[in-house]
C-alpha cells in the first residue's frame, strides 16, 4: 500500500464547538500518538483526506510543519446520519516496523456448480511492515467441492505478513446449493399457510 501524503496543521483548540468550526472549514481533527511520545493534535485537509482513508489500514504521509510524520489510521469517527468524518485516530510508524493489522478477505472465482460459499472470517489479522501493508488477502475458490473448508492456515499471505488470526479459524465454507433452496421453499410454504389462515377463518365465520 503506497502512503497518501497530505499537509497537517497543529491545533491547539479542542472541544465540539472548535471541531464544527473546523469541518465548517473544510478540517478534520485528528490526534497522532505512539511509541510513548505525547498525543500530537493536528487538523487535515477533509477532501484530501477522505479520499485517501478510503482504504482500510490507510498509510498517511504528514507535512508538520515541515517535519515529515508516517501515521497510520487506526479509528475514524463519521456522523452517524451524513457518513462524513468527524475525527480521526492516527498511529506514528516507522519504516521498518511491524504492526497488527485487520485485513479484509476478498474471494475470487466461483465454486463448483450446484454450491456456496459462505464467509465465515470477513476479515483476518496479519502482522506485517508498517509501509508495506497489504490491502486484502485473496482466496480462491474456484472449483471447490461441497463439504471443503477453507481455514486460516489455508490461506496464501501477501509477501512479508504473518497470520495471527487462529490457523485453525474457518475462514470459507463449502456446502450444497440444495440444502439452501430446500429451506427457502420450506420457508415460502410455512409463509404461505400463514397468510391463508387468517383468509379461512374469516370464510368459516362467514
Amino acid at each position: 500500500m503506497s502512503e497518501q501524503k497530505l499537509a497537517a496543521e497543529l491545533r491547539t483548540e479542542f472541544g465540539k464547538g472548535y471541531a464544527r468550526r473546523a469541518r465548517m472549514a473544510n478540517l478534520i481533527p485528528a490526534v497522532i500518538y505512539g511509541h510513548g511520545a505525547e498525543p500530537i493534535h493536528v487538523t487535515l485537509p477533509a477532501k484530501a483526506t477522505t479520499l485517501a482513508v478510503r482504504t482500510a489500514n490507510a498509510l498517511l504521509s504528514l507535512d508538520i510543519n515541515g517535519e515529515g510524520h508516517l501515521a497510520l489510521v487506526k479509528d475514524i469517527q463519521r456522523d452517524p446520519v451524513k457518513q462524513i468524518i468527524e475525527h480521526i485516530d492516527l498511529l506514528t510508524v516507522r519504516q521498518g516496523e511491524k504492526v497488527t493489522v485487520d485485513v479484509p478477505v476478498h474471494v475470487e472465482g466461483e465454486t463448483a456448480p450446484g454450491t456456496v460459499h459462505n464467509l465465515e472470517l470477513t476479515v483476518v489479522s496479519l502482522e506485517a511492515e508498517a509501509t508495506h501493508l497489504p490491502e486484502s488477502v485473496v482466496v480462491s475458490i474456484e472449483g471447490r467441492g461441497a463439504g471443503e473448508h477453507i481455514h486460516g492456515s489455508d490461506l496464501v499471505l501477501p509477501k512479508g505478513t504473518v497470520l495471527l488470526t487462529d490457523a485453525e479459524a474457518l475462514v470459507i465454507n463449502i456446502s450444497e446449493a440444495v440444502e439452501i433452496a430446500e429451506e427457502t421453499e420450506t420457508e415460502a410454504a410455512a409463509e404461505g399457510a400463514a397468510a391463508e389462515a387468517p383468509a379461512a377463518e374469516e370464510a368459516a365465520a362467514e
